[in-house]
C-alpha cells in the first residue's frame, strides 16, 4: 500500500483525500477526507480573472491541507485544478501560491482529463455489480463545468462543457451583485436553455443513448440525493450508491427553485457554501436525466478526487 494525498481544486470547493492505495488489488482506504467551499471561481465567468479574495481563501485551505498531509506522512502528493483555473488569465498567480504552500505544482487539467479521472474514481468499485449494467454514463456536475463520460472498463468517449452550479447561478441569477432569490420563471427558462445548448454539444461527442446506467458525482448530485433520501444530517455512507428516481429529482429541484435562501439554508443536509448555487446544480442534473432518458441516477461519493488518488499511487510505483 502507498499513502498518497490527492487535492481537487474546482470552481466552488477544494477537497483533500489522504488514502492508502494498492493499484494491484484495487483497494483504496481513506485516512482523511475533507472539503472546504472557497469559491475560487467567484465571478471568473464575467471577469476572466481569479479574484484576490478567492485566491486567499483557497491558499488558506491549502495551508491547512499541507499540515494534514505532513501529519499523515503521505509519500506522494498530486494537486489537480479544474474549470476556474483553466479559464483565468491570472492562473500563474494561483500556480505560484500553491507551489509555495504545498511544494507541488498544480496540474491545470483539460476537461477531457477531468472526465477520465472522474470516471476512474466513480466506477472502479462498480465493475463487479451485476445490477448496474454497462456501459455507464458518468456525469460530474461541478461549479464551472460538467463532465460527461461513457465507458465500461475503460473510457469510450468524454467531453466537458461549461455548465456548472456556480457558472449558471452567476450568469443568470446575479445582476449588479444582487441574486434573484427565488429565481423567476424566465430565469429558470434561461438556465434550462443554456443547459440544453450545452447538452447538444456534449451529445455530439458522447453517445448518451448507449449508456445503461447513469452515475452522478459531486456536491450538487450528492446534496440532491441527501434531500431526496430525507436525511437528518449529511451521511456519505447513506448517500453513496443510493439510487434516486427521476421523479424524486424533479420534485427536489422544484422545491429548491421555489425556496428562499433561508429556507434552503435550513435544510439539514445543506452545506452553507451550496445554499446559493444548489438550485442551478439540481437543474443541470434534472436536464441530464431528461436528455439521457434515465429513470434513476446512481449517486457516488467517489469521484475525481479518488481518481486523482489512484493516479498518484500509480505514479509512486
Amino acid at each position: 500500500m502507498t499513502r498518497v494525498a490527492a487535492i481537487d481544486c474546482g470552481t466552488n470547493s477544494i477537497r483533500l483525500l489522504v488514502a492508502d492505495a494498492d493499484p494491484a488489488t484495487g483497494e483504496l482506504v481513506d485516512i482523511d477526507r475533507r472539503m472546504q467551499i472557497v469559491r475560487l471561481g467567484e465571478d471568473v465567468d464575467r471577469t476572466g480573472r481569479l479574484a484576490p479574495e478567492a485566491l486567499e481563501r483557497t491558499f488558506a485551505a491549502c495551508r491547512e491541507y499541507a499540515q494534514a498531509i505532513k501529519a499523515h506522512g503521505a509519500e506522494k502528493v498530486r494537486f489537480v485544478a479544474t474549470s476556474a483555473s483553466r479559464d483565468a488569465e491570472n492562473r500563474d498567480d494561483f500556480v505560484r501560491g500553491v507551489l509555495d504552500i504545498l511544494g507541488v505544482e498544480p496540474e491545470v487539467i483539460t476537461g477531457d482529463q477531468e472526465a477520465e479521472l472522474s470516471f476512474t474514481g466513480a466506477t472502479k468499485e462498480l465493475t463487479g455489480s451485476d445490477d448496474l449494467p454497462k456501459p455507464y454514463l458518468v456525469v460530474d456536475i461541478g461549479g464551472g463545468s460538467t463532465e460527461f463520460v461513457v465507458g465500461d472498463d475503460q473510457v469510450r468517449a468524454a467531453h466537458s462543457v461549461d455548465i456548472g452550479c456556480v457558472r449558471m447561478t452567476e450568469r443568470h441569477l446575479v445582476h449588479d451583485g444582487v441574486t434573484t432569490d427565488p429565481p423567476t420563471l424566465g430565469q429558470v427558462a434561461a438556465i434550462r436553455a443554456d443547459i440544453g445548448a450545452a447538452l447538444d454539444r456534449a451529445e455530439e461527442q458522447v453517445p448518451f443513448g448507449e449508456a445503461r446506467t447513469l452515475v452522478g458525482l459531486a456536491g450538487s448530485v450528492t446534496t440532491v440525493a441527501a434531500i431526496a433520501l430525507g436525511l437528518d444530517a449529511y451521511d456519505p455512507s447513506a448517500i453513496h450508491h443510493s439510487r434516486i428516481s427521476y421523479e424524486r429529482v424533479k420534485e427536489v429541484t422544484g422545491t429548491l427553485l421555489t425556496s428562499t435562501h433561508d429556507e434552503r439554508a435550513a435544510i439539514p443536509v445543506m452545506h452553507p457554501g451550496r445554499v446559493d448555487v444548489i438550485a442551478s446544480g439540481a437543474l443541470v442534473l434534472l436536464a441530464i436525466m431528461e436528455r439521457a432518458g434515465a429513470a434513476e441516477v446512481v449517486v457516488s461519493e467517489h469521484d475525481i478526487l479518488d481518481g486523482i488518488a489512484w493516479k498518484a499511487a500509480e505514479d509512486a510505483e
